[in-house]
C-alpha cells in the first residue's frame, strides 16, 4: 500500500510539467492589466498613423475592452473543446499539441507593436485564450489520472498554485521597472512563448495517463509500466484491477455525450454539482475585490498601490500552498465550506467599510485586512477545489465531456462578471459586495447539502455513489435524503492518508 501514498521523483516531475499549463493561464489572465495605459497609447498612435486623427474615446474604450475580453471568449471556446482532443490524442499528447497555440499567440502579441497592427494584438489574445481554455481542462484531468488516490487532492491543488503563481509573475513583470514600459510591453505579452517551449520539451519525458492507456486504448502493458514508474513500486496490481473494473463498466455503457450528462440520472446530479462549484469560484467576488483593491489601498495612504496588489498576490500564493497540505486532511467539502463562509463574512465587512468610508478615519485599514483575509479564504476552498473535483466526480467515460461543460461554465461566468460588474458597481456603489454575500450564502447551502466528500475515494467509488443515489431516487423518492447522507459520509480507506 505504500506505493499508493508515496511521492516519487517521476510523479513530481510529471505533475510539475503539467502545471506549466496552469501557470500560462494565470500569467495571461493577469498580464494585460499592468500596461493598460501604455497599450491604450499604442492603440491611439496606431489609429493616428492610419487616419491622421486621434482615436475617439468611446472607440478607444471599445478596442481596449475587446483586447481584454477576447481572451475570455477564446477560453470559453477552448474549454468546450477539451473532449475533442483528449479522447483522440490522449491527455499528454493533447497538452503537447496545443502549445503551438501559445507560440502563435505569443508571436502575434509580441510583434504587434513592431507591425503597428492592433489586429495582431487582438487575434493573439484570442489564440492565447483558446490555449488557456484547453489547459483548464487538460491539466486537472491529467493530474487526477496520474496521481494516486491518497495524493489526488494535494496534487490537484497544484493546478491552482500554478494559476496564482502565474498571476503573481505577471504582476511583477508588469512593473514599470521591469517590462511594464512603452518599449517592453510587447515582450511582456510575448514571453508566454518561453514556458510553452519548456513544456513542449519536458512533456516528451512525461508518460501518457495510465488510465487513458488501459481504459481507452486497452494497453495494459504500457499502463502497468507507467504506473510502476510513477508509484515507485513493481506492485501496482490494485491500481490495474480498479482500472479494469472501470473499463468493464465503461464497455457496458453507451458513449457519453454532453446532452447525456444532463439526461441521464446517473450523471445529472454530478454535472450540476460540477457547474455550481465552478460558478461558486467566479461569482464569489474575487475579481471584484481586486477591482476595488487599488482604490482602497490608495485611500489608506499606500503610496504605490500596485505593490499592495502584488502583496495580495503573495497572500494568494501562500494560502494555496496551505490548501495543498490541508486538502487530504480536512477534505474537499470541508475546505470549500470554510472558504465560502469566510468569504461571506469578509464581503459583509467590506460592505460596512465602503459605507463608512470617509466617515470613520481608520476604516480603510479594516478594508485592507478584509481584502487579504477574503483572498486567503478563496485560496483555501473556492480557488483550487472546483478545478480538480470535477475530474473526481466522473469515471473515465463521461469525464472529458464533464470537464468541458464545467470549464465552459467557469469561463462563461468569468466573462459575464467582467462584463456586468462595472454596471453593478455603478448602480449599487458601496453596497455592491452584498450581491456576492448572497451568492456565497447560496453556494454554502448548496455545498452543505449536495456536495459529497471525495477524499480518499477512488473514481469508481465516487461515480457508483451517484448511480446508487440515482437508482434510489427513481425507485423510492422518499429516501433521497438518506442516500445523500450515504454519499457524503462514505469514509476513505485507512491507507488513504497522504505522506507529503
Amino acid at each position: 500500500m505504500e506505493g499508493k501514498k508515496k511521492v516519487t521523483g517521476p510523479l513530481v516531475f510529471t505533475v510539475s510539467v503539467a502545471v506549466i499549463g496552469s501557470l500560462q493561464y494565470g500569467y495571461n489572465t493577469g498580464v494585460i492589466n499592468a500596461p493598460e495605459e501604455i497599450i491604450k497609447e499604442f492603440l491611439n498612435e496606431t489609429w493616428i498613423e492610419r487616419t491622421n486623427g486621434p482615436i475617439p474615446s468611446n472607440l478607444l474604450t471599445l478596442l481596449w475592452s475587446i483586447s481584454v475580453s477576447i481572451f475570455t471568449v477564446g477560453g470559453m471556446i477552448g474549454s468546450f473543446s477539451v473532449g475533442l482532443f483528449v479522447n483522440r490524442f490522449g491527455r499528454r499528447n493533447s497538452m503537447l499539441m496545443v502549445n503551438i497555440l501559445a507560440i502563435i499567440g505569443g508571436i502575434l502579441m509580441g510583434f504587434s507593436k513592431l507591425a503597428k497592427a492592433v489586429e495582431m494584438l487582438i487575434i493573439g489574445r484570442f489564440v492565447i485564450g483558446l490555449f488557456c481554455g484547453l489547459c483548464t481542462g487538460f491539466v486537472p484531468m491529467y493530474i487526477s489520472e496520474v496521481s494516486p488516490t491518497a495524493l489526488r487532492g494535494a496534487f490537484g491543488t497544484l493546478n491552482q498554485l500554478g494559476v496564482v503563481v502565474g498571476i503573481l509573475v505577471a504582476q511583477i513583470f508588469g512593473l514599470d521597472v521591469i517590462m511594464g514600459t512603452a518599449s517592453l510591453w510587447p515582450l511582456l505579452l510575448g514571453c508566454t512563448i518561453v514556458p510553452a517551449i519548456v513544456q513542449c520539451v519536458a512533456l516528451l519525458f512525461c508518460p501518457e495517463s495510465p488510465r487513458f492507456l488501459l481504459i481507452n486504448k486497452q494497453d495494459e502493458e504500457n499502463a502497468q509500466k507507467v504506473l510502476q514508474k510513477l508509484r515507485g513500486t513493481q506492485d501496482v496490481s490494485s491500481d490495474i484491477q480498479e482500472m479494469k473494473e472501470e473499463s468493464a463498466k465503461m464497455a457496458q455503457e453507451k458513449k457519453v455525450t454532453i446532452p447525456e450528462l444532463f439526461r441521464s440520472p446517473s450523471y445529472r446530479q454530478a454535472i450540476i454539482i460540477a457547474i455550481v462549484l465552478q460558478l461558486s469560484q467566479q461569482l464569489s467576488g474575487i475579481n471584484a475585490v481586486f477591482y476595488y483593491s487599488t482604490g482602497i489601498f490608495k485611500s489608506a495612504g499606500v503610496q504605490k498601490p500596485v505593490y499592495a496588489t502584488i502583496g495580495a498576490g503573495v497572500v494568494n500564493t501562500i494560502f494555496t500552498v496551505v490548501s495543498l497540505f490541508l486538502v487530504e486532511r480536512a477534505g474537499r467539502r470541508t475546505l470549500h465550506l470554510t472558504g465560502l463562509g469566510g468569504m461571506a463574512v469578509c464581503a459583509a465587512v467590506m460592505t460596512i467599510a465602503l459605507v463608512l468610508k470617509g466617515v470613520v478615519a481608520w476604516i480603510d485599514y479594516i478594508s485592507i485586512i478584509a481584502i487579504m483575509v477574503f483572498v486567503a479564504f478563496f485560496e483555501i476552498g473556492p480557488g483550487p477545489i472546483p478545478w480538480f473535483i470535477v475530474s473526481e466526480l466522473f469515471s473515465q467515460g463521461p469525464r472529458p465531456a464533464a470537464v468541458a461543460v464545467a470549464g465552459c461554465s467557469n469561463w462563461t461566468s468569468n466573462f459575464l462578471v467582467a462584463l456586468l460588474f462595472p454596471y453593478a458597481a455603478e448602480l449599487l456603489k458601496s453596497y455592491v459586495f452584498l450581491v456576492f454575500v448572497v451568492f456565497l450564502i447560496i453556494f454554502f447551502i448548496f455545498t452543505f447539502f449536495k456536495v459529497p466528500e471525495t477524499k480518499g475515494r477512488t473514481f469508481e467509488e465516487i461515480s457508483s455513489g451517484f448511480q446508487r443515489r440515482a437508482a434510489d431516487g427513481i425507485s423510492t423518492p422518499n429516501v433521497e435524503k438518506n442516500s445523500m447522507v450515504e454519499l457524503t459520509n462514505i469514509q476513505p480507506v485507512k491507507d488513504g492518508a497522504a505522506n507529503i
